[in-house]
Formats: structure tokens, C-alpha cells, sequence
């Protein structure tokens, strides 16, 4: 059984474990003080182009999701976010727990725009209501759809007249920036967004996502907020010597290009096969629509979710490639899907 459910079903990287393995009896600070998180900092600041922004490294996206929007947020004020957002379906209402609506928009590709955010802002007019202060958006979508630069820009642009906080959900950020139909540079991010993260787990680390806070007036006592909600690692120097190893060289991108690669053999050969797709997600997840006899076929040696029921007869599948994915594997896949077709 070979799956293409996620892209963290494998460890890390080779370079990140024998990193930790050389590292290993050497003493270090804790909580993110030690030499190897600063350097890997230092490093991302140079990658963005910024030296005035602060970098905070965490364990999960859910935990940075958390973490982020309720330290950004007063309690009164709201998230905006797709209907598809990471924030308002799989995270168990952890937002929300923290006593912060989110306000949910219907979309069609995953995405944000402009008008969105005007819309909910036109319906949201005084103290009796919750006030929208943050837009959530993330990159890829939960859909695998990408922001161009055009799109971000008007985003940042409206965020900005309305002094709203835009906040970038980046737990598979390297898929998007590698994507062959991507327009946005790293750099750009420090530019347009407040905040955003860089995701480790889904691209290599055996753990670990980077905040990177850009706006000043969301720096104050982050590091109180990570303690306070059990973020703030002893071994911080885990988190920092993964970073460390997958941005000394372009090791991120690399390892993002090959699971968009391997994404785009699969889309390649599901479209020469005649079959559709839900939408057009130019990273490394892809929505085939599928007979259901052939999902049944398909899943007795692979592993996949079915994303959507679209009629009696066929479904949505998710198909989600990695840093890892081996070529022989999507090779198979294809043939067997031919072969059942």
C-alpha cells in the first residue's frame, strides 16, 4: 500500500537527521536561544530581505494558526477566511475557542479576494456585531490553488485602506513558490503580508513552521504567547537546525520542486486519460474526479481521501505528492489506473 493521502507520511530529510545526529551531545541554550536557531534566522531574513521582521519557530501549523490569530486579535475582533480554510475545517475550532468568530466566505477556487473582504466588511457596521480584523488566507489553498502576485497585491492593497491585518497561512508555502504558474517571490511576502509562515513539516522537517511577523505592532511579547500556550520548546534547537539545513542551500525548494514534479506526472497522465479535474491546483495536490469503480480498484494498493461525492457514479479523490514521492510509485499508479479505465 502506497499513499498519497498527505506529504508528511514520511520522516525528514536525510541532511535534517544527520544534522540532529551530529548535534546531538553538544549543549545548547533552550527555548529558541540557542546558536542554531539564531543562525537559521538570520538566514531567513536574508531570504526575505528583511532585517526588521521577527521569526519565531513552532511545532505544527495548527499550533502557528492558533497561536498567531489570538495573540494578533482583541477579543472582540473576527477572521475572514474561505470557506475552505484550514482554520474553519480541520482544526478542531481552536480559533474559535480562543473566543474569536471566524467569518466564513463562500468562494469556488479556494480563494480570497478583495471583494470578499469589502463585502464583509459593508456587513459588518457597528459594536453590535464582531469586528473583521484579520483576513486568513493560505497558500496553496486547502485546494492546492496558488495566490498570483496580482491578486496578493490587491489583497495587501485593501487590507491596508481598511486597516485589517493579512495573515498567510504557509504550512505548504515551497509547493506554491515552486509552482510553474507561480508569480510571488519569498521577498514579496515580507512586503505584502503582516504575517506568514514557512512550513517545515509538509516539506521535509521532521517538524516545524516559521512565523514570520512583519508588522511591527504584532511583535509585542509573542514569546509570551508561545509559552503561555506550550510553544516555546526546551529543544528549541530542533526546530533550528532543521531550518538551518533546509535553507543553507536552496535544500526547500528542491525538495518542493521534486513533490510538484511528481504532481504534475500524475496530472499529466490522469488528463491524457480523459478524466477532469475538481480544480485547477497547480501544486502538489491534485482532485481528479474518478469513476467510483475505479477509486475502488485503485485504493486496494493505494491510499488516498475521497474529497467529494459529485454524483451516484463519481467522486472527487485527493491525490497529494511529496518531497519524497517516488517516481516508480506514481509511475504504478498510472498504469493501474489505465489498466481498470
Amino acid at each position: 500500500m502506497y499513499s498519497f493521502k498527505n506529504d508528511y507520511t514520511e520522516g525528514a530529510h536525510p541532511n535534517i537527521l544527520n544534522a540532529l545526529i551530529e548535534s546531538n551531545f553538544e549543549q545548547a541554550e533552550g527555548y529558541g536561544e540557542d546558536g542554531y536557531t539564531q543562525k537559521a534566522v538570520e538566514l531567513l531574513k536574508q531570504r526575505i530581505g528583511r532585517n526588521d521582521i521577527d521569526i519565531h519557530l513552532l511545532s505544527g501549523g495548527t499550533q502557528t494558526n492558533l497561536i498567531a490569530i489570538s495573540a494578533f486579535l482583541r477579543p472582540h475582533e473576527a477572521v475572514i477566511s474561505a470557506n475552505t480554510g484550514h482554520i474553519l475545517v480541520h482544526e478542531t475550532g481552536s480559533v474559535e475557542a480562543t473566543g474569536h468568530k471566524i467569518i466564513s466566505i463562500e468562494e469556488s477556487d479556494g480563494k480570497l479576494n478583495y471583494l470578499h473582504i469589502k463585502a464583509v466588511l459593508e456587513a459588518h457596521t457597528d459594536e453590535h456585531m464582531v469586528k473583521p480584523k484579520l483576513v486568513y488566507i493560505s497558500n496553496p489553498t486547502e485546494i492546492g490553488t496558488i495566490y498570483q502576485r496580482e491578486e496578493l497585491e490587491q489583497i495587501s492593497r485593501c487590507c491596508k485602506e481598511n486597516n485589517l491585518i493579512l495573515f498567510m497561512d504557509g504550512a505548504r508555502l515551497g509547493s506554491a513558490l515552486c509552482s510553474e504558474e507561480n508569480s510571488l517571490e519569498l521577498s514579496d511576502l515580507g512586503k505584502l503580508v503582516d504575517a506568514f509562515y514557512i512550513g517545515g513539516t509538509k516539506n521535509g522537517a521532521l517538524l516545524g513552521e516559521a512565523l514570520v511577523i512583519c508588522c511591527d505592532s504584532l511583535k509585542t511579547d509573542f514569546r509570551f504567547h508561545m509559552k503561555q500556550k506550550g510553544a516555546l520548546l526546551a529543544k528549541g534547537r530542533l526546530l533550528g537546525i532543521q531550518f538551518l539545513e533546509l535553507f543553507r542551500d536552496d535544500l526547500y525548494f528542491d525538495l518542493a520542486r521534486h513533490a510538484n514534479k511528481m504532481a504534475g506526472l500524475l496530472r499529466d497522465e490522469i488528463s491524457k486519460a480523459g478524466f477532469r479535474f475538481l480544480v485547477n491546483s497547480p501544486s502538489n495536490q491534485l482532485f481528479p474526479i474518478l469513476p467510483n469503480r475505479l477509486i475502488t480498484e485503485l485504493q486496494k494498493n493505494y491510499a488516498f481521501y475521497i474529497w467529494s461525492e459529485l454524483d451516484s457514479d463519481h467522486s472527487a479523490v485527493r491525490l497529494v505528492t511529496s518531497w519524497a514521492t517516488k517516481e516508480e510509485a506514481v509511475l504504478a499508479f498510472i498504469e493501474e489506473m489505465k489498466m481498470y479505465n
